[in-house]
């Protein structure tokens, strides 16, 4: 699914990364054969999740092209994998001392690859990497371990009609919706009958959208994931007075029938199709919808009382503790973050292009561009996921815990077991 390739997905891996991190650790004082010579020209090996994705692998071989063909002194090739089966590879590679010089990571994994010394430090590039958007920049225990060439944003799909008809205010990035107009409105559209639901918040995706998609709501309350002071707890955070508000508020959206308990695989198709008002969903959303309505409207995200929120971070590019020649890798991946190659994946993507430089050469992201509001949510509103390890038991803890509240669990005991579940996995990392 194109939607969910955009945040990336921890997915099933998220429980082998973690487990496979243990037995990896302290694997880059070995190195595996990814980089050899031929006929004097050293061959760096290069991974993607993109085998499925033929517009970003299109414009990342054409960035491995570029490189190859700029010098004589190393050749990058590329071997892409699906996306289903990326982190399995990965994860298995690292247990055998075999990844290759130069991978993509799905950035919410960054730190959990890095503390299980599956990747090195990116240095020497800080003057670069400094005019990325921050949450194009994965790092852990401040180093730099990734860098991408776009982030998307999360938005409220509506229509300009639909906003008239029920006499809903507008929303803007410096008057966004409050809760109450943000309920007054769901509650003026379910009673019209017009709509199957109100709205849909893509509760029928699985994965890692949960968290990408969902706390954004619960840091807009005022809770998180985890504290963030030291992440060594999530207590309060998730399972605080604000978590139990955003839950009970959660829940009560599909109490009170403005949004499905368990939404369809393709709620931008729902949406197009008059079932629902009002989409959560993200940046990605803009063509189809744009070709289905001409008064689309792309409003920011609800402030809970905490502010706006959205996620941050999507696929990244780093290098192995694995490859045998670092140089070589460090020197292509400064070659490929380029304004130009920043702008060329993102506009072949349809995503946020992670510089100033390169916005301005795309025409749909520059200054007043149709997506330009894209690129001003995510510098104004964006929340990482929590940069540690355990990330990706967070995630799965997060999903179970917001599913069960959603089925009718009690919010506060759901919140105390993931709490619990948490903090006992957070112990291993010190």
């Amino acid at each position: 699914m194109k939607a969910l390739k955009k945040i990336g997905a921890v997915g099933i891996a998220a429980v082998l990364s973690v487990s496979l991190a243990a037995c990896s650790r302290g694997g880059g004082s070995q190195t595996s054969s990814n980089a050899t010579a031929a006929g004097g020209t050293a061959e760096l090996s290069m991974w993607t999740h993109n085998a499925g994705n033929k517009e970003e692998l299109a414009a990342i071989t054409s960035v491995v092209d570029e490189f190859n063909a700029s010098q004589t002194k190393y050749k990058v090739k590329l071997q892409a994998f699906p996306q289903d089966s990326y982190n399995q590879s990965v994860t298995a590679a690292a247990a055998a001392k075999k990844l290759p010089c130069i991978l993509d990571i799905d950035q919410p994994n960054v730190a959990n690859w890095a503390w299980a010394g599956y990747l090195a430090p990116i240095e020497g590039m800080d003057d670069v990497l400094g005019k990325y958007l921050p949450s194009t920049v994965a790092k852990y225990e401040g180093k730099t371990y990734a860098y991408g060439y776009y982030d998307v944003s999360l938005v409220w799909v509506t229509r300009e009609s639909i906003l008239t008809n029920y006499g809903i205010r507008t929303p803007t990035i410096d008057q966004p919706w409050t809760a109450e107009e943000f309920i007054a409105a769901m509650k003026k559209v379910k009673d019209s009958g017009d709509f199957k639901y109100p709205a849909d918040l893509a509760t029928g995706f699985t994965g890692e959208w949960w968290p990408y998609g969902f706390s954004p709501h619960l840091q807009s309350f005022g809770g998180d994931l985890i504290n963030r002071t030291d992440y060594k707890s999530a207590a309060g955070a998730l399972n605080g007075d604000k978590a139990i508000a955003w839950a009970n508020w959660f829940a009560g959206m599909a109490k009170d029938g403005y949004m499905a308990k368990k939404g369809s695989s393709d709620p931008s198709q729902d949406f197009m199709n008059g079932k629902t008002a009002f989409l959560w969903n993200g940046s990605w959303t803009a063509v189809p919808t744009r070709k289905k309505f001409d008064d689309v409207v792309f409003a920011p995200p609800v402030d809970f009382g905490a502010g706006p929120k959205v996620g941050g971070g999507s696929w990244t590019w780093g290098m192995s503790t694995n490859c045998s020649d670092a140089a070589g890798a460090a020197e292509y991946l400064k070659f490929a973050s380029a304004d130009k190659y920043v702008a060329k994946v993102a506009q072949d993507t349809n995503n946020i292009p992670a510089t100033d430089a390169a916005a301005a050469m795309v025409p749909a992201f520059a200054p007043g561009g149709e997506n330009d509001i894209f690129r001003q949510y995510s510098k104004k509103f964006t929340v990482m996921r929590p940069e540690t390890p355990g990330y990706p038991f967070i995630a799965t803890e997060f999903e179970k815990a917001a599913k069960d509240i959603l089925n009718g669990a009690d919010p506060k005991t759901a919140l105390d077991q993931a709490v619990s579940n948490i903090d006992s996995n957070q112990q291993q990392y010190g």
